[in-house]
């Protein structure tokens, strides 16, 4: 490329092109910096004066640099800027190049806007089969519709210049949009041409036959001669082809007669326009070179950075255009065609073909791979042109009708019907998300539909030329989906159980999150739960809190999450998805037991400050008691000093010695006379234990939590199960029983009456025994009163 620059005679444009190459090489090789060099911070983005001694221009590309890139590191790996190709670059070289055309004298510069201006218009309407129509560029993709807005009001209201918005208010104009039209529309149009927001016109979509995205055009003519009874005027039709949703195309020709029929404006805009290009285009799609304008969006459909929209339309009178903006005197306005009239010709006709034609391939093949996996509903108008594939994953719930909710049905539960669409629109959600990080490329949106819910938009007229989607990011994306499927439904099948077993648990309440895509939510109720606050409740939160460590310590398959409840500020347990066959039962009364145990614990450690407090102030008082007593057994004069001692040498005193335990598991004061008198600390009395699942005593050597023992026993016969079933009753007694102790040879067995408290007695003495190591005098053994 410096060997063509330097046969450039104009050496401005050699520097040009020269600079923006090194330009862009210097912001493109930013990207692949280190870490240590994306962790250092200069100085220089931290704003401040502006510096007198100017800086030069590789200064400046460092510090648009750094401003770029500097904080790569906390921000995704989408946000970053795209690698465009050289076809990018001859798009920002137009730009440059405009800044430098307008300093050329007015008449070269006239010839050479008026030249650029007209060739691209040409190339265009060639292109998109739009035949003798002007072109509007514009940078904001509605600008194009607010313009002929403005010509239409022109060329019906002949007053308009002189009389303005009084000849509006005698017979007001209406635009007519479809419901399918991109959110934002109508009022961007308002807005910019004054009027009010009844000018506007909602048709609603078709109920009954065709396609529930397609404007319902019956209902649209009713509409017309309603709006004509009242006095008003039909000014504009804005049709579809290609909706901003799932891209289907209205029934433009049935449109444009309508329009014909009461004078009015047929405009249309849509992705599918770009399949005018093409050798084969749908008869609804071809239909739109008739109508009176169209706003093509060459950017995204070629991958051209900063490129303008243009709208293409067919006016003869050139000074209304002239009014409306369409058009203007200034050679400057012109100049926004150059950058596409320099990449049009990059690329070519056929390059403009092929990249558009490649696009339509992607969706066919994803269409194709699609249809072979199941529980996959594809939302296709067309299935052999169609550029934009629609699809979510639908499965009906355990018991419910296999007949599809897009027609309600009045046998149905409304209850029923809601969760349903809640359950799949949360795993379609979850679904998409998994997509978009697994296949980057493929370009997914996830969308919200009113009829349908929750789906998943493949467009690769929009996405394919820039992020340079390929066929074989098509078949990983299939593949993805195939390899998500068994989790959503494995997960959809366990929801319902989950919640009956929870519904059944005491303590436990189940949340209904319509956003959550996992087996479920669950909620802990404690003792001081108030269940009519919504509030966040913190004695809940540390118990919820231990609970997710507890269950997340257990290294199962499944996912613990804690967040706050999807209509209260309270902490809940949030289930993932489950990847295989689950014992709900033995989860849920794990998660319920493990909550209790940890409430337990919890309230004991709140009350042990306030019980030792309380202990310690009664054993003053019985201590305080017991040296009343003493004074009363001994008598005055012993207390005497001199008296008492001589009384002591003659007559002892053979007094016990009295003292206070507090037993911090019973919570209750114990006298010493024991420890003293036999020399062993006493045991108190035993809390009895927290009751644990039984379901965990089943699990078999290397088998993880919550999974099932017997999956697919229903393929065994009837004789293998009954015998498996006995093995396992069998490892259950085996491993339940305690170990008996070894016998004499030959001795018989004692029966297990009289074996229980020897063995009790044996290890009482052991754990004596334990707790006073270092005393090696003869042990009596604890009287059974006692104990």
């Amino acid at each position: 490329m410096d060997a063509s620059l330097e046969k450039i005679a104009d050496p401005t444009l050699a520097e040009m092109g020269k600079n923006l190459k090194e330009a862009m090489k210097m912001l493109e090789d930013s990207q692949r910096r280190t870490e240590e060099e994306n962790g250092k911070k200069s100085s220089g983005d931290i704003p401040g004066p502006l510096q007198g001694s100017g800086q030069d221009m590789v200064s400046l590309l460092q510090l648009v640099q750094n401003l770029m890139h500097g904080d790569e590191d906390e921000e995704p790996q989408s946000a970053r800027i795209q690698n465009i190709g050289e076809q990018g670059h001859i798009a920002l070289l137009g730009h440059s190049l405009g800044a430098y055309i307008s300093t050329l004298d007015k008449e070269k510069l006239r010839k050479l806007t008026t030249r650029i201006l007209s060739d691209t218009t040409l190339w265009l309407c060639r292109i998109f089969r739009y035949e003798n129509g002007c072109a509007y560029f514009h940078e904001e993709e509605r600008e194009g519709l607010a313009k002929i807005c403005r010509l239409a009001i022109h060329s019906r209201y002949e007053d308009f210049v002189v009389d303005g918005f009084n000849v509006l208010y005698n017979k007001k104009p209406v635009i007519y949009l479809s419901a399918a039209a991109r959110p934002g529309l109508g009022q961007y149009l308002c807005n910019q041409l004054g009027l009010p927001f009844p000018c506007l016109c909602r048709v609603p979509c078709n109920t009954m036959f065709g396609s529930q995205h397609q404007m319902d055009v019956a209902f649209l003519e009713k509409l017309i001669k309603d709006d004509i009874e009242r006095g008003k005027l039909p000014l504009l039709l804005v049709a579809n082809a290609g909706t901003a949703a799932v891209g289907h195309t209205d029934k433009i020709g049935r449109l444009k007669e309508l329009c014909e029929q009461y004078g009015m404006w047929l405009h249309v805009e849509g992705v599918n326009l770009a399949t005018l290009a093409l050798g084969y285009v749908s008869s609804s799609v071809l239909a739109a070179t008739k109508c009176d304008s169209m706003t093509l969006t060459p950017g995204p459909w070629l991958g051209l950075p900063a490129v303008p929209a243009v709208t293409l339309y067919k006016h003869d009178d050139p000074a209304l255009t002239l009014v409306a903006g369409l058009t203007s005197n200034k050679p400057v306005d012109k100049l926004r065609a150059l950058p596409l009239w320099l990449s049009l010709q990059y690329l070519g006709l056929d390059g403009i073909v092929e990249r558009i034609k490649h696009a339509c391939q992607l969706s066919q093949r994803l269409q194709e791979g699609l249809k072979k996996v199941n529980h996959i509903k594809i939302l296709v108008e067309d299935e052999l042109s169609s550029p934009v594939v629609v699809f979510r994953f639908f499965q009906e719930l355990p018991g419910s009708d296999p007949v599809p909710r897009a027609v309600s049905m009045p046998s149905a539960a409304p209850s029923a019907v809601g969760r349903e669409r809640h359950c799949c629109d949360a795993l379609n959600r979850w679904l998409g998300e998994q997509l978009r990080q697994l296949v980057p490329t493929s370009g997914l949106t996830v969308m919200d539909l009113e009829v349908e819910g929750v789906c998943i938009r493949f467009s690769p007229l929009m996405t394919a030329a820039v992020l340079g989607t390929r066929g074989e990011d098509v078949d990983q994306l299939v593949a993805c989906a195939q390899s998500k499927l068994p989790v959503l439904t494995c997960t959809l099948q366990l929801r319902e159980e989950f919640k009956q077993e929870v519904t059944a648990t005491a303590g436990l309440l189940h949340v209904d999150d319509p956003n959550w895509p996992g087996i479920g939510v669950v909620r802990y109720e404690h003792a001081n739960d108030d269940k009519s606050s919504l509030k966040l409740d913190p004695e809940g939160e540390k118990i919820h809190a231990a609970l997710l460590k507890k269950l997340n310590e257990l290294e199962s398959d499944l996912t613990f999450k804690m967040g706050p409840e999807y209509k209260s500020m309270k902490s809940c347990i949030y289930i993932g998805m489950a990847s295989d066959d689950v014992d709900i039962s033995e989860l849920v009364e794990t998660i319920a037991v493990t909550a209790r145990e940890i409430e337990e614990n919890s309230r004991l450690l709140e009350n042990m400050t306030e019980v030792v407090r309380k202990g310690i102030q009664e054993a003053q008082v019985q201590l305080q008691k017991a040296n009343e007593e003493r004074l009363l057994e001994e008598g005055v004069l012993r207390q005497i000093p001199v008296v008492g001692s001589v009384l002591n040498w003659f007559s002892p005193v053979q007094a016990s010695q009295k003292g206070r335990t507090f037993n911090l598991t019973a919570g209750s004061l114990e006298s010493t006379e024991h420890t003293y008198v036999y020399k062993v600390q006493g045991t108190g009395v035993t809390p009895p234990q927290t009751p644990t699942g039984t379901r965990t005593k089943q699990r078999l050597p290397g088998q993880k939590p919550f999974r099932r023992s017997l999956r697919g026993s229903d393929a065994l016969s009837e004789t293998s199960s009954v015998s498996h079933s006995e093995d396992l009753e069998k490892a259950e007694q085996l491993s339940g029983a305690p170990e008996p102790d070894t016998p004499e040879p030959g001795g018989p067995e004692p029966p297990p009456s009289t074996r229980a408290p020897q063995d009790a007695e044996q290890t009482g003495a052991l754990q004596s025994g334990a707790q006073r190591p270092e005393d090696n005098r003869p042990q009596v053994e604890e009287p059974e009163s006692l104990r």
